[in-house]
């Protein structure tokens, strides 16, 4: 069955071409279209739609009643997606609307939503409860100080050090000089700004607006980024500066969940009740990986790929993916019982461990940006998942050794892997009976 999708937009002229996009795809049906805060909440109440499509400002206001509005039918159906297409790159708004957690939310620019199948690929993502946001929004909320030709290089620097909430004495450090000399520095790029702010430079009033937020919301600014990037990244990125495409070397422990015959089972399934289950899934695993130290990298499809030991290092990474992956099968078996009581398929669980060294690193596109481990590490730990039958989990040597507490096992016969010569010795856990 298709997903079905509800639009909203003043513009029908919009809207029209936000339709003719989604018809473009197979699996898609468009349910119903308003132009207002009323008839979005109403529609969507009559259609119940998998996923809302909406505009920012619309009557009666025009100031953010498909934001309102969205909440409002998330409040009455919380299983609904919402993907909101604006043509406002502020990152405030996406703050907004992620607030409260951005499971099933995604937030495009209405001028590039035409670009490749950004849009679909949304859709899809937010109707199985995952995010989206557009990389100009994430560039925003990871720099909130943005460029002014009327700045030198010294005085950006100075700027950006200011919104991150450095002391003056951080500051003089950072610049080699005496904290008297840096608050002198201080002043006068206010003086700058005041003056071309007395002088009608609007690029002054909104630096000083933009610097005023950064510094007052920062930490609010920093929770609400920490939703939408995956744990400690955010934090990361503020503390050391880190810039998008800039990698770093770690040895870690990567995960690989993935659930067996899913393909089979959404052939046989309601994909309103496929969507739940799927989301319901996907909490189980978070707050698994979560509790267990992981860093939750990307949901894809009903695979979940995590890693432990990065963005922070951790000396026990492997035994914090062991016992992970344990907590993973024991919520699973948990939600099967349920589900089973409710005539719903059970889902089949197998993961993959591999551990070894990664090159980490924020990585961006024209259609998405996402912070990502990659190397052979990560390749290896899909193969190997693979082999794990469900509620297994396979590991490499290399997890195997790492382990500082011991973990009874089965070895398994050395095998190919597609794209490597040598065989891989591999272990199995829980260990079968004989």
């Amino acid at each position: 069955m298709a997903i079905s999708v509800f639009l909203a937009d003043d513009n029908l002229i919009v809207r029209e071409g936000v339709k003719a996009l989604l018809d473009l795809e197979e699996d898609f049906e468009v349910v119903g279209q308003g132009a207002d805060y009323d008839e979005l909440v109403e529609g969507a109440e009559a259609a119940h739609p998998q996923v809302i499509v909406t505009d920012i400002r619309m009557p009666p206001d025009f100031s953010r009643e498909g934001i309102d509005a969205a909440k409002e039918v998330r409040k009455r159906h919380p299983g609904t997606g919402v993907v909101i297409l604006s043509q406002f790159d502020d990152p405030d708004y996406a703050v907004s609307l992620l607030s409260e957690g951005a499971s099933g939310y995604a937030y495009l620019l209405k001028d590039r939503v035409g670009e490749g199948d950004q849009l679909a690929r949304a859709v899809r993502e937010v109707a199985a409860g995952g995010s989206v946001l557009d990389p100009t929004i994430v560039e925003g909320l990871t720099t909130p100080v943005r460029a002014d030709s009327s700045l030198s290089p010294a005085e950006e620097d100075l700027l950006q050090q200011l919104a991150e909430g450095k002391t003056v004495n951080a500051i003089a450090l950072q610049r080699k000089t005496t904290p008297a000399d840096a608050n002198a520095a201080i002043e006068a790029l206010f003086l700058k700004l005041a003056e071309g702010l007395a002088s009608g430079r609007s690029d002054s009033l909104n630096r000083l607006k933009r610097l005023r937020q950064a510094i007052v919301d920062r930490e609010e600014l920093g929770e609400s980024m920490a939703r939408l990037l995956p744990g400690g990244i955010a934090e990361k990125l503020r503390r050391e500066g880190k810039r998008i495409g800039e990698t770093e070397k770690l040895t870690v422990t990567v995960l690989m969940g993935d659930i067996r015959g899913y393909t089979t089972i959404a052939e046989r399934t309601d994909p309103s009740v496929l969507a739940a289950q799927l989301n319901e899934h996907r909490a189980a695993m978070n707050h698994a990986i979560l509790e267990g130290g992981g860093t939750i990298m990307q949901f894809v499809g009903d695979a979940v790929v995590a890693v432990f030991g990065a963005p922070l290092p951790q000396d026990d990474h492997a035994d914090r993916a062991v016992t992970t992956a344990g907590a993973m099968h024991e919520a699973q078996a948990a939600l099967n019982a349920v589900w089973e009581a409710e005539a719903r398929e059970p889902f089949g669980l197998g993961i993959g461990l591999s551990t070894g060294e990664v090159a980490a690193a924020l990585l961006g596109s024209d259609e998405r940006l996402e912070w990502t481990v990659i190397g052979d590490t990560v390749n290896l730990t899909q193969r190997v998942q693979q082999w794990a039958e469900p509620g297994e989990t396979v590991m490499t040597k290399a997890t195997w050794e790492a382990c500082t507490s011991p973990v009874e096992v089965d070895e398994l016969e050395p095998a190919h892997v597609k794209g490597r010569e040598a065989q891989v010795v591999a272990y199995r856990f829980p260990r079968r009976e004989s």
